[in-house]
């Protein structure tokens, strides 16, 4: 007896090592994978999201000029580097340029600051000491400049680095355009694998259905919340920088977020407006005319959304809310697009997983009441 307790406690303690072996095992293959990918994921997860949605161009253009997938997708990246490339490679050279310019100018004696107007003391809380700053270096610049060194310095930090944040995020989009025609170029194939993987963690009925879903959610997501918002805070942002708003950089950016995250754009029109009319430079006439095409470009989204959106997609406010500001939070603007297409993807499919699973029980909860009904009436 005594033996046949020891062999399978033997057996046991072999079994454990070997589970636990294996597990390790694939725990440290996961890791290793993760360790290799994780550089890559956000590139590849916006390139996806492009992809997606910029499928059905794809096949325009097979259909229009009866090109191959491959000629397809390699005319589509290569416009989209155009498009996203050219006005970085102008902007950078001439920030470039007029930074070198004015340090130049600075070292030889030649750079001024012009005295400030008298409006700026009525700024609220930092109007008198940015008077007296602006004023002190109009006056002497070397010795504003000598003075305060530490301040310049962590100001100037503090702009390379957002400025370098920004560059960043511009060249991974424009790395994410040339992965995505990669993808589209490929995109059969793709599908397929994409499906099978779908039907393992599912059915053969249902694996296909969930990745349809999925593949729609994201298309029409990125069409018609992220590209309608990216279109309206353009538009908005070219009319007020026309019309001389200030901060008309800081009101595009605030726009976007406001139109990703499904808020009424019309709120900053209003501010802008407001801003408009503050600034006493602007005739009457002009003012009247650039607050209708403010508040007109703030409502693009709110016709142009219905049209997209409404082919069936149903997605509550509060999961694209927090889907953006949560990919914000973690990878910046584009973070903010991957974050809402992909979460929005996810309670998309999530609530038709909820949906079947309920059909599934409701057969059996029909037969329990007929029972009972049954078992009653005898």
């Amino acid at each position: 007896m005594s033996n046949e307790k020891d062999n399978l406690k033997k057996a046991l303690s072999e079994a454990f090592t070997a589970s636990l072996i294996r597990f390790s095992t694939i725990v440290f293959i996961v890791i290793m994978c993760w360790w290799a990918f994780a550089p890559f994921l956000p590139i590849l997860l916006w390139a996806l999201v492009l992809a997606i949605a910029l499928f059905p161009v794809r096949k325009f253009f097979e259909r229009k000029f009866n090109w191959t997938s491959k000629r397809s997708s390699t005319v589509i990246a290569l416009v989209g580097v155009l498009v996203l490339g050219t006005p970085v490679a102008l902007v950078g050279n001439s920030l470039a340029v007029k930074t070198l310019q004015t340090y130049q100018h600075y070292q030889d004696g030649e750079l001024h600051v012009p005295p400030p107007p008298q409006k700026v003391k009525e700024w609220p809380l930092i109007g008198e000491d940015t008077y007296l700053a602006w004023s002190e270096a109009a006056r002497d610049l070397p010795t504003f400049v000598d003075k305060r060194q530490p301040q310049l310095k962590n100001a100037s930090a503090w702009f390379v680095d957002k400025a370098s944040g920004a560059a960043s995020s511009v060249f991974l989009l424009i790395g994410a355009v040339i992965i995505a025609g990669i993808m589209l170029a490929w995109a059969e194939d793709g599908t397929k694998a994409m499906r099978r993987i779908f039907t393992s963690f599912a059915d053969d009925e249902k694996g296909p259905e969930l990745h349809n879903l999925t593949t729609a959610t994201i298309r029409q997501v990125a069409v018609g919340v992220i590209g309608i918002a990216f279109l309206t805070a353009t538009i908005f942002g070219a009319v007020i920088a026309l019309a001389g708003v200030p901060a008309a950089a800081l009101l595009t950016v605030v726009a976007l977020v406001f139109a990703i995250t499904q808020l009424p754009v019309t709120i900053i029109a209003i501010v802008a407006v407001a801003m408009l009319w503050s600034n006493t430079d602007g005739s009457t006439v002009h003012n009247a005319i650039f607050s209708v095409l403010i508040i007109a470009a703030s409502l693009v989204d709110n016709i142009l959304k219905p049209m997209v959106l409404g082919r069936g997609l149903s997605v509550p406010m509060p999961v694209v809310l927090i889907g953006a500001i949560g990919g914000m939070m973690s990878g910046g603007i584009l973070g903010m697009f991957i974050g809402a297409a992909f979460l929005t993807a996810g309670y998309q499919v999530f609530m038709k997983w909820v949906e079947a699973e309920n059909e599934k029980g409701q057969p059996k909860e029909k037969a329990k009441l007929e029972d009972k009904e049954t078992s009653t009436t005898s």
